[in-house]
């Protein structure tokens, strides 16, 4: 019998209807009290000014309420060992999906992970030696340089049947792969001991030299109780015993005033508090000390491989774990498809199908030892990204922050294929984006704004990117901006000289940096831009450096402490009162006892979200009443706190309240476009582009000659970087030499001087390809930043490039 087919339409499934995020009145931290409603399966790319209240909306609200509705799921026992998140202030969240955040953070800044190890590949080339490495010599522990080796013997008590045992003497080996000189770090250090201590005095006469070390505290009742040496005698006159004792001796349990305590020599202690982190990540003080005390040098045993002799001698085809791992990753795929073993057949694929992930995200210049700490955020941000390429999950949120960070123009192509790819599987993809050639692929826009801080917050255009760039919105007027090439540059006033540069990929290049005029670097992702300052300009005298690295704040700290400005405020508040300075800090005296000046009580719940409620006792004001009766100026220090920038700049600069340190320091804040952020705000609610440009602005009070810039128009906004470029002409026009670092081609038109490396990435790249004005380089397009800078500033074609 035939079957018949029903030719009618089925009706919609109720199940097809769940096709939008609808987010009705959020209100973290700035946002008004706004209602979205963003379509499922699209990319949507959110957009505005820098504090406009765009990760507010995506990351404090839309990603964090669904990692906290998963993190619900888990039995309570399990959610007591994962960080408590709290329910977003938000009225109605309905229609979200898992959410995965690939976020700018920088990778941890732990010395012992790599590229490798934070991306698997090391785990897979382990396994991969472990099976054809010859001579075979263990498992796959014994290639991590992490793993150290470990011999033990002693009594062991074997069972005979019927009740009878046997005691024998056993010895247990196990091999690691981690070389036992340097400990897996690649590196040993050896210690200046006149940096530790004087050796002319005792440690009661203050002897030691090392931060925190004080004889007032712990340090002082360890060392005066343990009885390993006179703490009144020099250190000069120690015995061999007692030096050694003081500098090296191993963890010792020890009593001191009835409590019992652990001694240890001086150098295993810095080395485990100090030395076991990046030192980039040290506090000032703290790094200073170590740069000073502490000389290291590529370990003599492994030669920097980390690894011990045995993980050295086994090989495949000729190359050991430390030759592959050194390669650039675009060469190491080429050498694992040489690979043809069917035992391991599966372990390849996975292998392949990893490293060509690396060349497919725009990172194939990389190598696998290249360690994690060094990458920039676009290099972090794209690494994360590497594990969602080839996932076979689909229906998933995937949110993204600037994913075009420190990506030249050349690359913004790739890496908008990647994020179609990610919807065209059937993905809700959110990013929060500045870059117009970003913004362009968007399925649905959102544009936050109309302005920054308490000026933003409400949702001034949803649509199609036509529709924004119709919209009148500031975001829709400077979509299409394109910079006009300067008709004249400046004279430069002398040059910088780097000779023979071979950091990294450099292929020992010479070039001369013009000095006292607008210098921009150029050039595609891993050309060797960041090797060249870091490894021939920035250490020179008279050079300030401001990199990306994140700054570092608790919720406690707020412009006005991280820049220093609280310091002259609290002493003219003080001298103006007769009181003591300290009076006027929140984290000091002056702090409201109830809630110990952070403004808010926290009430923890054990497994559920952690509670947050402003304190009742100081209205959020965070200090005493008593502090509060103090005025200067006719105000408060809290009302101080609440002022935003551009007001305390006029409130500090004339009249009765005038304090010339406080005003230069707020007209940096205002030179760089903070005039809106208040003095008070907690650094956690700032911004990624608000926290960069807080950096500029206290880094530019440093006294030197040349400033060098990585990528400040990271986390600007359209129209934050014209006002960015006046900064930068501020700084030439009053002396001083200005070296950027930038893929944004309205600050390569704005150039006096651009030198571009390149052609390619890594091993491909390393070479200055050229050197000249923004306008040759648009007259010739001799290179990709060439076409580029022409096509935007809209000049005609010229010659076609020569490969």
């Amino acid at each position: 019998m035939a079957t018949r087919t029903d030719t009618r339409s089925p009706a919609p499934h109720v199940a097809d209807s769940h096709d939008l995020i609808r987010v009705h009145g959020a209100r973290v931290n700035n946002l008004k009290d706004i209602s979205v409603e963003i379509p499922k399966r699209r990319l949507t790319v959110f957009t505005g000014v820098s504090g406009s209240g765009k990760s507010s909306l995506v990351f404090g609200t839309i990603a964090a309420e669904s990692q906290r509705m998963i993190n619900e799921t888990y039995s309570a026992f399990v959610q007591g060992f994962m960080p408590t998140l709290a329910r977003p202030e938000v009225d109605v969240l309905e229609g979200l999906t898992t959410a995965i955040i690939v976020d700018q953070e920088r990778m941890g800044s732990n010395p012992r992970s790599t590229v490798g190890t934070a991306t698997d590949a090391n785990a897979m080339l382990r396994i991969l030696f472990s099976r054809l490495g010859q001579p075979h010599i263990g498992s796959p522990n014994a290639y991590s340089f992490n793993v150290p080796s470990v011999k033990a013997s002693g009594a062991i008590t074997v069972e005979r049947g019927a009740g009878k045992t046997k005691t024998e003497r056993a010895t247990f080996t196990r091999l690691g792969g981690m070389c036992p000189r340097c400990e897996g770090m690649g590196a040993v250090t050896d210690f200046d001991l006149s940096a530790l201590y004087d050796d002319g005095l005792s440690l009661n006469e203050g002897a030691l030299t090392i931060p925190g070390y004080s004889m007032d505290g712990w340090y002082g009742r360890i060392y005066r109780g343990c009885g390993f040496f006179d703490p009144d005698k020099p250190i000069r006159k120690y015995t061999r015993k007692e030096l050694h004792d003081l500098l090296y001796k191993e963890p010792t349990k020890i009593k001191v005033e009835g409590i019992n305590l652990t001694y240890e020599g001086l150098i295993p202690k810095i080395q485990k508090s100090m030395l076991s982190k990046d030192v980039d990540a040290l506090q000032p003080h703290i790094r200073a000390f170590v740069e000073r005390a502490v000389t290291f040098s590529t370990c003599p045993e492994c030669d920097g491989t980390r690894l011990g002799k045995e993980a050295r001698s086994s090989k495949i085809k000729g190359k050991n774990i430390a030759d592959v791992c050194s390669m650039q990753i675009s060469d190491l795929a080429v050498w694992v498809r040489s690979l043809d073993d069917p035992s391991v057949a599966p372990l390849l694929t996975g292998l392949q199908h990893l490293l060509d992930s690396f060349a497919e995200i725009g990172l194939g210049y990389l190598s696998l030892d290249r360690p994690a700490g060094t990458l920039s955020g676009g290099e972090a941000q794209r690494t994360k990204m590497i594990r969602h390429l080839g996932s076979s999950l689909t229906d998933v949120t995937y949110v993204f922050d600037e994913p075009t960070i420190g990506l030249h123009p050349h690359d913004i192509a790739r890496m908008n294929d990647l994020l179609l790819q990610l919807r065209d599987k059937g993905n809700t993809v959110l990013v929060v984006e500045h870059k117009p050639e970003a913004i362009a692929i968007a399925d649905h826009v959102v544009d936050l704004g109309p302005r920054a801080g308490t000026e933003g917050g409400e949702v001034v255009f949803e649509g199609t990117v036509e529709g924004l760039r119709a919209s009148g919105t500031l975001t829709g007027r400077h979509l299409d901006d394109r910079a006009s090439v300067k008709p004249s540059v400046r004279t430069p006033s002398g040059v910088l000289e780097v000779r023979g540069a071979g950091t990294h990929n450099l292929q020992d290049v010479d070039v001369d940096i013009p000095l006292g005029v607008l210098v921009v670097l150029t050039g595609v992702a891993g050309s060797g831009k960041s090797s060249l300052i870091d490894g021939s300009v920035s250490g020179r005298d008279g050079v300030v450096s401001v990199d990306q690295g994140a700054i570092k704040g608790s919720r406690r700290s707020n412009p006005a402490t991280y820049t220093g400005l609280l310091d002259p405020i609290r002493k003219a508040f003080a001298k103006t009162n007769g009181v003591k300075p300290a009076l006027f800090s929140a984290n000091s005296e002056g702090a409201c006892p109830a809630c110990n000046g952070a403004g808010v009580i926290y009430t923890d719940l054990g497994v559920m979200a952690t509670v947050e409620s402003t304190c009742e006792d100081c209205e959020g004001k965070r200090f005493q009443a008593e502090v509060l009766e103090y005025t200067f100026g006719r105000r408060s220090i809290a009302d101080v706190l609440a002022m935003p920038v551009a007001e305390a700049e006029e409130f500090f600069g004339a009249g009765e309240a005038r304090i010339p340190a406080a005003h230069k320091i707020l007209q940096r804040l205002a030179d760089v476009g903070l005039g809106y952020v208040t003095l008070g705000q907690p650094l956690t609610t700032l911004s990624g582009g608000e926290r960069q440009r807080l950096k500029l602005a206290t880094r530019m009070a440093e006294k030197g000659g040349v400033y060098v810039l990585d990528e400040p128009t990271t986390g600007l906004h359209l129209a934050d970087v014209e006002q960015l470029l006046g900064l930068l002409d501020r700084l030439v026009d009053s002396g001083k030499s200005v070296i950027v670092i930038e893929h944004h081609q309205a600050v390569m038109a704005h150039a006096d001087w651009i030198i571009d490396l390149g052609p390619g990435a890594g091993h491909d790249g390393g070479r200055i390809v050229f050197e000249g004005t923004p306008a040759d380089l648009v007259t010739t397009r001799s290179t990709l930043t060439g076409e580029h800078l022409a096509a935007y500033v809209g000049a005609r074609p010229g010659p076609s490039r020569t490969p």
